[in-house]
């Protein structure tokens, strides 16, 4: 398991599907499922830029683990994003549900994310959303890094602010993994 994380903006759906497509491995992204299945007022705080709570992350991602093939490798994006989220995985691995995954954490800076999110042009991506995600990346997510390392979990800090072939490339060389022509 690859586990895709940075702010929102880092290119971690674009490099995902990229590394999929390329090498054959599932890809699953939190925020496609949320987009997908949430409705009501939890839609309406999602694009507002909050985050669901950690028990509602859990249960989705929980179910789709119940489905798909977790014996292969495949890339998960935007989970886990708090410390109760990776004892909830790490957990998970303890158990034997999967292997214990690696991490690439996709540096990018906070002036790069704002341009990209204003380009990508989604609902979501009002200002107002884009500095509440920002801030709940860095006071909840950034800070879980360390927690994986502690937990033995492998991470690299890969830069992301370049072009999306020059991040592809430093995702690939720090995975190890061929780059395909």
């Amino acid at each position: 398991m690859i586990l895709l994380m940075g702010p929102a903006g880092a290119g971690k759906s674009l490099q995902g599907h990229k590394l999929a497509d390329e090498h054959g491995f599932a890809y699953i992204s939190t925020g496609e499922i949320f987009r997908l299945f949430l409705t009501g007022h939890r839609r309406a705080a999602m694009l507002e830029g909050k985050l669901m709570t950690d028990q509602e992350t859990i249960d989705m991602i929980d179910k789709v683990f119940d489905i798909i093939d977790t014996t292969g490798e495949f890339i998960l994006d935007g989970f886990p994003r708090t410390a109760e989220q990776v004892e909830w995985l790490m957990g998970q691995v303890k158990k034997g549900r999967f292997d214990k995954p690696v991490v690439v954490h996709m540096d990018v800076s906070e002036k790069e994310t704002r341009r990209r999110l204003g380009l990508r042009g989604r609902p979501d991506d009002t200002p107002e959303a884009i500095t509440e995600r920002y801030k709940l990346y860095a006071s909840k997510t950034q800070p879980i890094l360390q927690q994986f390392r502690d937990s033995g979990v492998v991470v690299y800090d890969v830069s992301a602010d370049g072009t999306p072939t020059r991040v592809y490339k430093n995702i690939v060389e720090a995975l190890g993994i061929p780059e395909k022509a």
